[in-house]
């Protein structure tokens, strides 16, 4: 990420906005890029001064549900084959078991699933051609798209925004420490939102095993005694 913030210090704010618009929207259209990063490390920037923080909240928000919009459009036509052909492309980010965990959000949760999935990388990624894929429709999906784009955008930039400025005006004698405080809160939301998810996924494969086999009764023989595949008639 450090990298990446290196590299983006040296452009123009301008292509800065556009790259993290670009970056995000084709994201959210199911490709899996590093969204999250380019976001984190330019509003790390823009505590530093060198971007305006709500341009890039703003170029964020619109990436994410531009983007959103289009791989809603591209799931609806394409359908199932459209995301069998992207999990063999992209097997450790959109293979089966993890269409499997989205398909299970979508299921239990709705379209809260496309609001809180901006927050979930699997989910930010998937959470537009799924919904296309399974004809959410496309109004609910798109208040759902964007007040979850808007609230991840914002927040997230002007979280770490406002800990980069706090921290360079009370450590001034350490320059670097903004920069480490922020990228700290920044992993560190970034890793209980996706504690967070796993829990959740686990919690509902468990639900579905246990179901499963709540549904399953033993046979039993006419005389009461349950019949073992061994036995003898």
């Amino acid at each position: 990420m450090i990298d990446v913030q290196h590299w983006l210090s040296a452009l123009p704010p301008g292509v800065i906005y556009l790259i993290v618009a670009g970056v995000i929207g084709v994201e959210s259209m199911g490709v899996p890029l590093p969204g999250e990063i380019v976001l984190v490390s330019s509003a790390l920037l823009a505590a530093t001064g060198v971007v305006e923080p709500e341009w890039v909240a703003s170029a964020a928000a619109f990436g994410a549900i531009v983007g959103d919009s289009i791989g809603y459009a591209i799931g609806r036509r394409g359908g199932r084959p459209l995301l069998a052909r992207l999990g063999r492309r992209f097997p450790k980010h959109l293979g089966p078991a993890q269409l499997a965990r989205a398909e299970q959000s979508f299921a239990r949760h709705g379209v809260w699933a496309v609001f809180f999935g901006r927050f979930v990388a699997l989910l930010r990624i998937l959470a537009g051609p799924l919904a296309g894929a399974l004809h959410v429709p496309y109004r609910r999906f798109l208040l759902a798209n964007a007040a979850g784009g808007l609230v991840w955008a914002f927040g997230t930039t002007y979280l770490l925004y406002s800990v980069g400025r706090a921290a360079e005006h009370w450590l001034k004698d350490i320059s670097w420490a903004g920069l480490v405080i922020a990228v700290l809160a920044g992993l560190g939301s970034t890793w209980w939102l996706r504690r967070r998810a796993h829990r959740v996924a686990s919690a509902e494969v468990a639900a579905d095993v246990e179901a499963a086999s709540g549904g399953q009764s033993a046979a039993v023989a006419p005389g009461g005694d349950p019949v073992r595949s061994g036995d003898e008639r």
